[in-house]
């Protein structure tokens, strides 16, 4: 054990003998702790920090947007309202089956890295 561990154990022990966790808000309630077990362990920091700053990766922030726009149609007066929000609506999911909310899918990532390998392989006459 690390000696700034000790020392905060040893300050913890301390502070539980003189009673000062004692009456504390929410005392012996359970914890509020997001579920989190399916994210690995040497991940969860980072994507706790990420969540608290209000940053949604793309593909969760696409089907918000879809979830919007479905709402909006439900809401919509007229017939072109409904019209307009339909192609949205078709536009989002389909950027969402065809994966590009995210950085890419994978086959245009192979395909770019095969190109570039291609290109390498001539400038260096390989």
């Amino acid at each position: 054990m690390w000696l700034i561990d000790r020392i905060a154990e040893r300050r913890i022990r301390e502070a539980q003998q003189q009673g000062e966790f004692d009456n504390l808000p929410g005392e012996g309630a359970p914890l509020a702790l997001d579920d989190d077990a399916l994210v690995p362990a040497e991940l969860r920091a980072g994507y706790r920090l990420l969540k608290n700053a209000g940053y949604l990766p793309p593909q969760l922030q696409l089907r918000r947007e879809i979830d919007e726009a479905g709402a909006l149609i439900a809401m919509a007066r007229t017939a072109e309202q409904k019209q307009a929000l339909g192609k949205r609506l078709n536009l989002l999911l389909l950027k969402l089956n065809n994966g590009a909310a995210g950085a890419g899918s994978l086959r245009s990532e192979a395909a770019y890295f095969e190109r570039l390998c291609a290109r390498c392989k001539s400038a260096t006459g390989a």
